[in-house]
């Protein structure tokens, strides 16, 4: 990019665009919180969230379509999210199907049930149907900080419930089978019933982002969970990197992480306006997503490494 191009771009139309980007970031932050109970927790390789996100979605904009209160819709986003993970669970615990390859299967059916469910590709129900729980035009609303404050409330009592889930007797149950599933199946615990439970609740906040986003974006689409995946890990491990250590080693350390998904998704959503305030094609951010997993993944592991070659060279 040269400096005439550079001198050109309205730093104005960048603020603007923020609250926007926070808005996207939060709602896609209830996402990444499903990502990081598959991805850290229960270590399992799920890439359902591309189908089981649309899932939520499409179900969300057909019920309020058929006259169902927005708020409603989205308990049915969520068991539908749920229902994709049962099965995804149901194909690697009771079929013997890998993981990621069963996640892969459940995925690719998702596509022609999401069809099914909306009749065609997209659905429309537009940002000014009443009662909706998220919507672009609140972002530009006289009163929006109603709704900011509404949206922060709301992904923190997700993260109090998922906090208070994880310290139950099957929540330690779930984090131990991440941990190490023959230790955990020694003590008794069922690590099957463990793995599907842990996918349903993954699936289930990914359905509760689908439907959210939905009604934000005023429709559903059934490509609109594609490489939904890529941004949830990016959200999980930018904010592993930036807060980690902020938070290592204090009491209530996973509420902090739990938390810090959502900071980590605000983050990428502000990186990705950034970009695109920049002029990068559009057509280019997909890549742009894969490079920020990438460098955000190799980050510790380089960092490790430079300090082992710095202790040896000492």
């Amino acid at each position: 990019m040269t400096m005439t191009m550079l001198m050109a771009l309205d730093p104005m139309a960048l603020v603007r665009s923020l609250p926007g980007n926070v808005a996207q970031g939060l709602i896609w932050g209830i996402m990444a919180l499903g990502v990081y109970i598959t991805f850290r927790i229960l270590d399992f390789a799920d890439l359902t969230v591309d189908g089981s996100l649309a899932t939520g979605g499409a179900v969300a904009v057909m019920l309020i379509q058929g006259g169902m209160h927005p708020a409603l819709s989205l308990i049915f986003a969520f068991l539908a999210g749920m229902a994709a993970g049962f099965v995804t669970g149901f194909l690697h615990t009771a079929l013997g199907i890998p993981g990621i390859l069963a996640s892969i299967l459940t995925q690719i059916s998702l596509y022609s049930v999401n069809l099914g469910i909306m009749g065609k590709a997209n659905q429309s129900m537009g940002i000014g149907q009443k009662g909706l729980v998220a919507s672009a035009r609140y972002v530009t609303a006289d009163n929006s900080y109603i709704f900011f404050i509404g949206l922060i409330l709301g992904c923190l009592v997700l993260v109090a419930v998922v906090y208070w889930l994880f310290g139950t007797e099957l929540g330690a149950s779930i984090r131990a089978t991440g941990c190490n599933p023959q230790m955990a199946s020694a003590q008794g615990i069922n690590t099957n019933f463990c793995k599907v439970i842990a996918l349903m609740i993954s699936n289930g906040l990914v359905g509760l982002c689908g439907g959210v986003y939905a009604q934000y974006q005023g429709a559903a689409d059934v490509n609109a969970g594609r490489g939904a995946i890529v941004i949830g890990l990016a959200a999980v491990i930018i904010s592993e990197v930036i807060f980690g250590k902020f938070y290592a080693g204090k009491k209530i350390a996973f509420a902090y992480t739990l938390a810090a998904v959502f900071v980590g998704a605000i983050l990428y959503y502000i990186a990705y306006a950034l970009v695109m305030w920049l002029g990068i094609d559009s057509d280019y951010m997909k890549l742009f997503s894969a490079v920020v997993v990438t460098c955000f993944l190799a980050a510790p592991y380089l960092k490790g490494k430079y300090l082992v070659r710095r202790r040896m060279a000492k």
